[in-house]
């Protein structure tokens, strides 16, 4: 009794600071830790449709240590009419898909020409991949459209960057660019009529590359060849697709001459792919998801991309364009479960922290690492995560600091679509439930002024919390297993009904002079409405 008295009075302190106004920041030692949010400017900005997944290649037989888990689920074999998968991509309104992977450089298009048969990609233990050249019928592309114009979903199209080149010395692949075939399919796709945002050169054939690699001299002048390509075909068009590139591995000096060879404006977006896991046979993944240090490590790409970018004086953006977290196709109950969505989620505020305008998740279905299950198409926890992430943040970033355990993890936007801010928090720990007060560094809430003069609206802890509710979503794994497949959403089961359609995110609302309450290993949005920041004015 008395120790609920004690909370209520921090509660009512904490929220009549707060109506007062003021510079300074809030402390809430009794009874609660806190998570500090500066919102008098934003600290980056995202894309509206921040969220994108990706969808590849691989056939059937594509295997990884003697698994084999991509079944009918690419881009060349999935069923289209599959009523969950149209329900998945239309609830994001819009989502992006950025097609591609792997195989993409090794792919051909069915154009018409004759001294190109469209045969389909072929086991080969000899060819790059596994596998030899592959083809896109244009029936197949014709039928993949009509479901994205039916979806909503926004396209981003990876094209074969290898056509033409010939092995250099230095065991790179040189020699300009053959875009005779990318170009053709190009004016195909225009003279149908079809949406394309974005068409993207190239996958991991920077730096190092994987299996193949090009020299940055000669990718910038392949992209200065697709942006004539594209200015070309979209001639009389009221707007062109982005120019993307290169879909690759970050290498500091790679991608900094690139961006010297293409500035200021010839590429609006480069791209970068992230699995920091390692491999998806690694035994310890669910050790290093857990690990806040391992986490923090990626922070270093973006920080580094971003200076990059700042300053090469550039119209050019970032996005994160493939990101599975481990390679290989992910691993089965880690990457495909629960657990994985406290990798996820962490990577979708680390990256938008850092001004990165879109992050493409590897994969939307596919592989172990897919938003939906590659052969029910029902969503993984994931897809929950991420819906709930498009629905509830908004495009501008605010810092977000916890005072306590860094088994926090916490981020702030301003809230989608409504006033206050929404705040993300990742309890990594399995062991401690933390109550968390929101407080404010230089910022008051929404009050009630009249005439000039600061006065007290309706006072929490008086009767009228109604004023200072707020809601929460508090995801946590189906009797309590990090490895399942399944999400409560407060304690209820996410699943879409018997016609495909994807449930309802419904909150619970709580009381605005309480604490966050963040269970163990769980992950909870909080949309706080009469947060005021003038940030998201």
């Amino acid at each position: 009794m008395a120790a609920g008295l004690l909370l209520k009075l921090v509660g009512f302190c904490f929220w009549a600071v707060f109506w007062l106004g003021g510079a300074a920041t809030v402390s809430t030692n009794a009874g609660g830790e806190a998570a500090v949010v500066d919102a008098r400017s934003a600290i980056a900005v995202t894309d509206e449709d921040f969220v994108c997944a990706t969808l590849d290649w691989w056939p059937p037989d594509k295997c990884d240590y003697g698994t084999c888990s991509w079944g009918l689920a690419t881009l060349l074999n999935m069923d289209l009419s599959n009523k969950i998968l149209l329900n998945a991509v239309k609830a994001f309104s819009p989502l992006k898909l950025r097609l591609g992977g792997s195989l993409q450089d090794v792919l051909i298009y069915d154009t018409g020409d004759p001294r190109q048969p469209c045969t389909p990609f072929t086991k080969n233990s000899s060819a790059m991949f596994g596998f030899t050249q592959g083809c896109l019928p244009l029936h197949r592309w014709d039928e993949l459209n009509a479901f994205f114009q039916k979806s909503g979903a926004k396209i981003i199209f990876g094209l074969n960057a290898l056509n033409g080149r010939v092995p250099m010395s230095d065991g790179s692949l040189g020699g300009p660019w053959n875009y005779t075939n990318a170009a053709s399919f190009i004016r195909y796709t225009v003279s149908k009529g079809y949406d394309i945002h974005g068409w993207e050169l190239g996958n991991e054939l920077s730096g190092s590359g994987v299996g193949a690699r090009v020299d940055a001299d000669q990718y910038a002048q392949d992209v200065l060849a697709l942006k004539q390509i594209i200015d070309n075909s979209y001639q009389g068009h009221a707007s062109k697709p982005l120019v993307i590139a290169p879909g690759g591995f970050f290498d500091a000096a790679w991608f900094t001459e690139l961006i010297s060879r293409t500035k200021p404006n010839q590429m609006d977006v480069m791209t970068h792919h992230i699995y920091n896991l390692g491999p998806g046979v690694d035994t310890h993944l669910i050790d290093k998801i857990l690990d806040p240090s391992y986490l923090d490590g990626e922070a270093g790409t973006f920080s580094s991309l971003q200076g990059i970018l700042k300053s090469a004086g550039t119209s050019t953006v970032t996005w994160v364009g493939e990101a599975g977290g481990a390679y290989n196709s992910g691993h089965h109950l880690v990457t495909d479960a629960f657990v994985f969505s406290f990798w996820y989620l962490d990577q979708l505020g680390m990256s938008s922290k850092y001004d990165t305008k879109t992050y493409c998740r590897q994969t939307l279905i596919g592989g172990n690492y897919g938003l939906l299950n590659t052969t029910t198409f029902e969503p993984n926890p994931d897809y929950y995560s991420a819906l709930l992430w498009n629905r509830l943040m908004g495009t501008k970033v605010l810092s977000a600091t916890f005072n306590g355990t860094n088994k926090i993890r916490a981020y702030t936007h301003c809230a989608r679509d409504s006033r206050g801010i929404t705040l993300l928090l990742i309890n990594l720990s399995g062991n401690n439930t933390n109550h968390i007060y929101v407080t404010s560094e230089g910022v008051q809430p929404y009050s009630t002024k009249k005439e000039g003069r600061r006065r007290f609206g309706r006072i929490p802890g008086l009767g009228e919390e109604a004023q200072l509710i707020r809601e929460e979503y508090h995801l946590t794994p189906k009797d309590g297993s990090l490895q399942s497949q399944h999400v409560l959403l407060n304690g209820n089961v996410l699943a879409p009904d018997a016609n495909g359609e994807i449930p309802k995110l419904e909150p619970v609302q709580v009381e605005g002079t309480q604490p966050i309450t963040v269970a163990p290993y769980s992950i909870v949005f909080a949309h706080i409405p009469r947060f005021y920041a003038p940030a998201c004015r």
